[in-house]
């Protein structure tokens, strides 16, 4: 049976994808193009690629008509900012889409789902680190679609047998260290590739949103986790969904706070360049630190972050982003 990857041309996707490929596996691929980059979809005869949205019933049926065994979802809009601006972008792609998919899922009777989710759900957090009993309260509307998805296979899983693995990122950055996936995400939002732009000249300067936090030297933390990390994780949720049978929740993070002034240095040690950084007001709802705790998927899975300090984050990044410096 073959393995069904909806987003696949996708930052963090494509890197699942690769290993998958390295493992021999077969692929059944859905991607519109929104945000994946068809740079990162080589041809290869191990995959079948599709061009459609998961809100569409004949793309969906098409994706079906393969045999698959388990789908990663992975499409689905995921800037904060804009889901509040654009509320209905994000209800039509991450709700009605992701709604769409699992039904055709428990139509064609595919059983295993590993899910794209978020510390998004948790919102502001009312300790650390962020375990998975954390009440799920988010603060914006990005967050509240990746909560309703988790209740909606929360539900399916009780009443139709679904199995999924919802994986919870927190920052996910860094580019392969295999040097396998080259494409740049499309339309960056986060810290990571908004410093490389900079760095690559691509943009001239990045903001920096707040320096008097209750934090080591005044600006954010957050948990950075590689995407070679995400990788290795989704692959062991799709082993535990198929072995165990049964649903799991986890936290995906480093469980190792980077400030941002600390990326800001460490890319410039590492790329040689300036990085023009401009002062900014706090932006709402940005709390001081967010950090993991994947106690949870090391327990279940026997997972753990391998690539996640801050020179492999930024050298795997930049490794890339130099190839498109002006």
């Amino acid at each position: 049976m073959k393995i069904g990857i909806t987003g696949g041309a996708g930052y963090i996707a494509s890197h699942i994808v690769q290993d998958l490929l390295d493992q021999g596996q077969e692929l059944v691929i859905l991607d519109n193009f929104v945000t994946g980059n068809p740079e990162n979809l080589a041809r290869h005869p191990k995959i079948r690629f599709i061009e459609g949205d998961v809100g569409s019933e004949r793309a969906l049926e098409e994706f079906f008509s393969e045999s698959l065994s388990t789908v990663f979802h992975f499409a689905a809009l995921k800037a904060a900012g804009e889901s509040m601006s654009n509320p209905g972008r994000y209800s039509a792609n991450n709700l009605r889409g992701t709604f769409f998919l699992v039904e055709a899922m428990l139509k064609h009777g595919v059983e295993n789902l590993v899910f794209s989710s978020s510390a998004a759900v948790y919102g502001s957090p009312e300790y650390l680190p962020i375990d998975e009993e954390h009440p799920r309260k988010p603060i914006n509307y990005y967050g509240f679609t990746k909560l309703m998805m988790e209740q909606n296979l929360e539900w399916m899983s009780a009443l139709k047998n679904l199995r999924f693995a919802s994986l919870r990122y927190f920052n996910a950055a860094g580019y392969d260290v295999h040097g396998r996936v080259r494409g740049l995400e499309n339309q960056p939002q986060n810290l990571l590739p908004i410093v490389m732009e900079v760095a690559a000249g691509i943009r001239p300067q990045m903001q920096l949103y707040g320096r008097d936090y209750d934090t080591r030297d005044g600006t954010c933390i957050r948990d950075y986790i590689h995407t070679n990390d995400l990788a290795s994780a989704h692959i062991l949720a799709m082993k535990y969904l198929q072995e165990e049978k049964k649903s799991l929740t986890v936290n995906l993070g480093s469980e190792m706070g980077l400030s941002v002034q600390e990326i800001v240095d460490e890319a410039r040690r590492i790329t040689g360049r300036k990085i023009t950084v401009e002062d900014a007001e706090r932006r709402p709802g940005d709390p001081a630190s967010l950090v993991a705790s994947a106690r949870r998927a090391r327990e279940l899975l026997g997972w753990q972050a391998q690539h996640s300090d801050v020179t492999t984050l930024v050298e795997s990044m930049w490794s890339v982003y130099r190839d498109h410096s002006l």
